[in-house]
């Protein structure tokens, strides 16, 4: 059946070779074309990548927003699918993409997919799962931010829809990878916050902020109800964010200290 408009998808991959071939599959008899930015992997992401592909790029790693705007101006079709290797449609989620691809959009300029995190063998269905990611928009218009992480993709003017099915979410390998992760992102996140201009003046202010990540994550979104590993995944979201302004609070710090030696220094 002829589609009423054509898909591109991006992939932005760094050895990912255990979990990327699963995201392809989800994605392979919807998209024409797909796009990857592989930053230097070292295990046999590209040889997989290449079994789906010939539009590959390998290149220096500028931060997640940066990487992903590069892949999205290599896309030509008329919708975006921007989608992490680590990540996969599952079957509803696969037939609500095919029916919108087969309709005429009217307004619609962006696209939310219900997200599902999958993580210790169990798919969470609340918490930080009860969220939809926007993953796909009209390509005319779009884009990302600069961020170093968690950047935002922004699109033209227009309705934005949620489909049905679930974005499935292979967040961590192992409790280990997801600690390096965590603290890798909350790094990344005090650095963003820091240059946008952003400060922490206090570890109570962080200690809060990690309080309330956890009430909203485990109590407000009923994370309660996906059992024992909705409560690891609560504990770690509110550890995440404590060690994001512990370390803007560090970088706060360090600025006001520098500042009074400038001045001490000019006296």
């Amino acid at each position: 059946m002829n589609k009423h408009y054509s898909l591109s998808v991006t992939i932005i991959t760094l050895n990912e070779a255990d979990r990327v071939e699963r995201c392809l599959e989800s994605v392979k008899d919807l998209a024409d074309e797909i796009i990857v930015y592989d930053s230097g992997s070292t295990d046999n992401t590209l040889e997989i990548v290449e079994r789906y592909t010939d539009q590959i790029w390998e290149t220096d790693w500028p931060g997640y927003g940066i990487q992903k705007q590069r892949a999205l101006e290599q896309a030509s079709c008329d919708w975006v699918l921007a989608i992490d290797a680590d990540e996969a449609l599952d079957e509803e989620l696969q037939a609500s993409v095919r029916d919108l691809l087969d309709t005429d959009r009217g307004n619609t300029v962006a696209v939310k997919m219900p997200w599902a995190v999958t993580i210790y063998g169990k798919r969470l269905d609340y918490g930080r799962s009860a969220r939809a990611p926007l993953r796909m928009v009209w390509r005319e218009g779009a884009s990302f931010t600069d961020a170093e992480v968690h950047e935002a993709l922004q699109h033209a003017p227009g309705k934005t829809i949620t489909l049905k099915g679930r974005l499935l979410h292979f967040t961590h390998r192992d409790y280990g990878h997801g600690m390096q992760k965590n603290a890798e992102y909350a790094w990344l996140g005090s650095k963003k916050y820091f240059r946008q201009g952003k400060r922490c003046h206090s570890l109570a202010s962080a200690l809060l902020r990690s309080f309330w990540t956890f009430f909203l994550v485990y109590f407000i979104r009923l994370g309660f109800l996906d059992g024992s590993v909705g409560f690891l995944t609560a504990v770690n979201y509110a550890q995440n964010n404590f060690n994001k302004y512990a370390g803007l609070w560090s970088l706060t710090r360090s600025e006001k200290m520098n500042s009074k030696n400038s001045t001490r220094n000019n006296s």
